[in-house]
């Protein structure tokens, strides 16, 4: 019996390698669960057209957009084959959905598997410069003698801005008061108008208006400085020690895909991220490269998720 044990495993593991090697065997299809345009699908489309490179197979983007993402993430949970060939592109607010939706139609650790972290970038502090407060200590300070009445304006309720405010005020022992925008564009034209004075905005899109002094950086919310800003501080640096906040994105497959072909694509898109061209293209973005483990991946989105759920918890937040 033990011999025979010994034998089926040695097939298994044969078949598995056998797989992986034989993989892909026809079109890729990696899904965007939100509609063309935004963060996920501009990211994704690079991945793709490397993928093609070094497949020599069709890789395809299909949008699956609606529901916050929950619409395309179930697509792949429940729905596509588990066999490599359907890839789903995440970003940050996928570790927030649980949460808000505590009805979601898939169980985000049993029915998907990780691959890799793609990238990771911070969002920066601003306020209006009318505010008087030059760093975290002092809007910290600020906050603390005028309870609720600092403003904060976010792209929406649940959205990562959102949830980066309610979690400095948690973490700083403050109260600010909310102001959801429908999109970042709206929150962006109110903070510069002095209308609403703080607001945490995409490094990439803050730095303009920071040079152009409409707008005073107080801190990026990520662990590190980043490539393009040095000069801003962290949060962290400013006071909130251990605060990180993190805009981010990641490759899930169906849960039930084999191990070899999780490692294969991995270790494709791992590499296609160190490539020089990919690498300065997303600096240029305000983004670091992770290319994670499937492990350290699996690890980092129940961090996350247990994370965003105090977050929500705490701060009584619902979804619209």
């Amino acid at each position: 019996m033990k011999l025979r044990g010994l034998l089926l495993l040695a097939c298994a593991c044969t078949y598995g390698v056998a797989q992986a090697q034989n993989f892909p065997s026809g079109p890729l299809r990696i899904i965007v669960p939100f509609p063309p345009g935004g963060g996920t699908d501009i990211l994704a489309r690079p991945v793709a057209q490397k993928l093609n490179e070094r497949f020599k197979q069709p890789v395809v983007i299909e949008n699956r957009g609606g529901a916050n993402g929950t619409i395309g993430t179930a697509y792949v949970a429940k729905t596509a084959p588990a066999d490599g060939h359907t890839l789903l592109f995440i970003p940050s607010g996928y570790a927030v959905n649980p949460s808000l939706y505590p009805a979601l139609p898939y169980d985000q650790a049993r029915d998907l598997a990780a691959v890799t972290q793609l990238v990771s970038g911070p969002l920066t502090l601003v306020v209006h410069p009318s505010l008087p407060a030059k760093n975290v200590r002092e809007l910290i300070g600020l906050a603390k003698t005028r309870p609720g009445e600092l403003n904060y304006g976010s792209s929406g309720i649940g959205s990562l801005p959102h949830l980066a405010g309610e979690w400095f005020a948690l973490s700083a022992g403050v109260r600010l008061s909310h102001v959801p925008y429908k999109g970042s564009g709206a929150a962006t034209i109110d903070v510069m108008s002095g209308e609403v004075p703080v607001y945490f905005m995409n490094v990439l899109q803050s730095l303009p208006f920071i040079k152009q002094g409409r707008l005073r950086a107080l801190g990026v919310t990520g662990l590190a400085r980043v490539a393009i800003a040095k000069d801003i501080p962290t949060v962290a640096e400013g006071g909130l020690k251990g605060f990180d906040m993190a805009t981010w994105f990641g490759v899930l497959v169906p849960a039930a895909t084999p191990r070899d072909i999780v490692t294969r694509l991995h270790g494709e898109i791992a590499a296609i991220l160190q490539q020089t061209d990919v690498r300065d293209r997303l600096t240029a973005d305000g983004m670091t490269v992770v290319a994670s483990t499937p492990e350290q991946f699996t690890a980092f989105l129940k961090t996350e998720t247990a994370k965003y759920a105090r977050v929500v918890q705490a701060a009584g937040i619902k979804a619209q």
